[in-house]
């Protein structure tokens, strides 16, 4: 996709009528464009754009359509909905009103195209100088930090659920790279037991019978790792990810004790912090906050919070889901410093 550069954009005359007449008192979408403007250029993103090829969208309004979809909790498919339909949002995004809109998969894109640039930062940072070139937020006020949970796009999993499925993860990944490495190496009889996913499993309801599944699931497992790190395995196998996931899955739930493998007691497996919740997303972790419990991340927002002036964000800090706020306050600081946003008076909580 090639970027067609627009130094400015303005809403249309009778997009401007139309608006202002069906909506007399104004709405979030006009008021941002009549106070901030466009708040994001094509100029902005012009680096993510490849010279030649076919012309994409303007990146301004995808930009926007990413802030707009955050604040109104829509899909893809309905923020395009929303491009086709809605007067306010043609106001803001400075599109004539039969403009036809475009397919929901381009802000998917767009989005990968900012993670893949390492430039996700750049939409909140525009955002932020355009409210810091209102002097809405300036430094030595009064901040606060506080953290709320991220849910990752994982099932939660119980420990023989995870066991299953990491060994049919690792195996999948291995049919893929090396399909006659994994014909010539693994019994038959683990294609019927891996070949469904583990909530589709019908786990034993008692206790013993579910310990002889771990047990041969951890046997398994444990066959598959010396399969791999034996000496006429290609070397390369042992540095795909999904073997790693599988290596560290095994330490944190099987021991072995006299050539027999034995799944670990609760009492004796590793805090949250360094478990693997799941081998699709080997970063999130379980946690809890106060009644909530969730498997993921942690976001810790900064926020001004003077009694004068609007409480705006001024950093934003994904993190592992068991970093407490007093934890992540050195590296928030340091951002902050950066900035050049250090408070007065910063008020933490302290976990």
């Amino acid at each position: 996709m090639s970027l067609q550069l627009t130094s400015f954009y303005q809403v249309p005359d009778h997009t401007a009528r139309v608006a202002r007449t069906a909506f007399p008192k104004g709405t979030l979408c006009l008021r941002l464009y009549d106070e901030l403007g466009t708040i994001f250029t094509d100029h902005d993103f012009v680096d993510l754009f490849a010279h030649r090829g076919q012309p994409a969208e303007a990146p301004f309004r995808l930009a926007l359509i990413t802030v707009l979809q955050f604040l109104e909790g829509l899909s893809d498919r309905q923020a395009a909905d929303a491009v086709r339909g809605r007067i306010d949002w043609k106001y803001l995004l400075c599109l004539e009103l039969d403009d036809p809109g475009f397919d929901y998969s381009i802000p998917s894109e767009f989005r990968g195209r900012l993670l893949a640039g390492g430039v996700e930062h750049k939409l909140f940072d525009r955002v932020f100088d355009t409210l810091r070139e209102r002097k809405l937020v300036k430094a030595r006020t009064r901040q606060r930090t506080d953290s709320t949970h991220v849910v990752a796009a994982v099932r939660d999993l119980n420990r023989l659920e995870r066991g299953v499925e990491t060994v049919r993860a690792t195996l999948t990944v291995l049919a893929t790279v090396a399909p006659d490495w994994v014909q010539a190496q693994l019994p038959v009889e683990w294609v019927d037991r891996y070949a469904r996913r583990a909530e589709d499993y019908r786990l034993p309801a008692e206790a013993t019978a579910r310990e002889r599944l771990a047990a041969q699931v951890g046997t398994d497992g444990h066959a598959l790792l010396a399969a791999l790190w034996a000496s006429e395995t290609p070397h390369w196998l042992r540095a795909i990810p999904a073997v790693d996931i599988l290596r560290r899955v095994w330490i944190h739930n099987f021991v072995t004790l006299d050539g027999v493998v034995h799944w670990r007691q609760k009492a004796n497996i590793p805090p949250a912090g360094l478990r693997i919740s799941s081998p699709y997303d080997p970063e999130a972790r379980y946690a809890h906050k106060r009644s909530t419990t969730w498997v993921g991340y942690k976001v810790h927002l900064t926020e001004t919070c003077e009694d004068e002036t609007p409480h705006l964000i001024t950093h934003v800090q994904t993190a592992e889901a068991v970093l407490n706020d007093n934890h992540a306050f050195p590296q928030i600081h340091r951002q902050l410093a950066h900035a050049e946003l250090l408070p007065t008076l910063h008020l933490v909580d302290a976990g």
